[in-house]
């Protein structure tokens, strides 16, 4: 089967990715240096790089005969790039440059990218659609979105086949409680874990658009197989539905305090019609089931 690569296939989304890929038999080569990769999350049936995207003599021999790569690298945190903007460039764009790169002078068929609805900003009018004006409000959505153009260039340029996601706020095993996509199940399902209040931000009414990482791996598995895109195509990957934090709350249980509010979107809410047109794709679990799997693995 194809040689196929996933960078940051140890972290949260990545391994997820590589598990398909392994159950559907493809030759899977993982590029993680494990700065937030988990050990248990490796696949044993896949091939395992420690390598730093941002080592580019390092990187590119691995992409020699790889006919795909998912680039899911990246430093996923908000606050975390406002205050280390040098930094996370470096791994956010600057990686995701040495990526494409290596994939041109490898004659890699296609790179599907993990874009981030953190681009958008603060949207006024909802639901949330591709061909609106992009107003990152941090760094990282700053990076994502200098990582979108650099991907449309190298379609335009090199003919290299590229897709950018564009997720919301995804959801499910394996996540850390913190992290760029507003990281409000993992952290309440840890506070209730242990016992502890659930911490709502401002009034708990900002509302997100969650997706489960399974949707998530089956958007990118489609868009590399899809016939419809490739052309630095932008794909909103997200439920179409949006749930209040109040309200996220109230299905994980237990007590909540509040907390001070932050700079952030008041609300997101994705358009999944591109999404369904190109890909063939919408999200299929639901809000609720998601969660109880997760009250379930940990024993709440």
């Amino acid at each position: 089967m194809d040689k196929i690569i996933v960078t940051g296939g140890a972290g949260f989304i990545g391994s997820h990715i590589v598990d398909a890929l392994v159950d559907e038999g493809y030759d899977v080569h993982i590029i993680d240096n494990m700065s937030a990769g988990k050990e248990e999350n490796i696949n044993p049936k896949a091939t395992f790089h420690k390598v730093d995207i941002r080592d580019m003599e390092a990187l590119a021999p691995l992409f020699a005969g790889a006919k795909y790569v998912f680039h899911e690298a990246a430093i996923p945190q908000v606050e975390y790039s406002m205050h280390n903007p040098v930094e996370t460039d470096k791994v956010n764009a600057g990686g995701l440059l040495n990526v494409l790169e290596a994939s041109r002078l490898n004659k890699v068929k296609r790179v599907v990218f993990a874009s981030s609805s953190a681009i958008y900003g603060d949207i006024d009018k909802l639901p949330i659609m591709e061909d609106m004006r992009v107003k990152p409000l941090s760094p990282y959505g700053a990076q994502k979105y200098i990582g979108e153009v650099y991907m449309k260039l190298y379609s335009r340029i090199y003919n290299v086949e590229t897709v950018c996601l564009r997720y919301f706020n995804v959801y499910g095993p394996r996540q850390r409680a913190g992290g760029a996509y507003f990281s409000v199940i993992p952290r309440f399902v840890e506070f209730r874990k242990n016992g502890e209040p659930l911490p709502i931000v401002g009034d708990g009414e900002q509302t997100r658009d969650f997706v489960n990482v399974r949707d998530v791996v089956r958007a990118n598995i489609m868009a590399m197989k899809s016939d419809k895109v490739g052309n630095g195509d932008s794909i909103n990957v997200g439920s179409g539905k949006s749930c209040s934090v109040n309200r996220i709350a109230e299905i994980i249980g237990g007590g909540v305090s509040s907390v001070e509010s932050r700079i952030e979107p008041r609300d997101t809410l994705a358009d999944v019609s591109k999404a369904k047109e190109l890909l063939g794709w919408e999200s299929e679990v639901s809000l609720e089931e998601g969660i109880e799997e997760l009250k379930r693995l940990n024993n709440i």
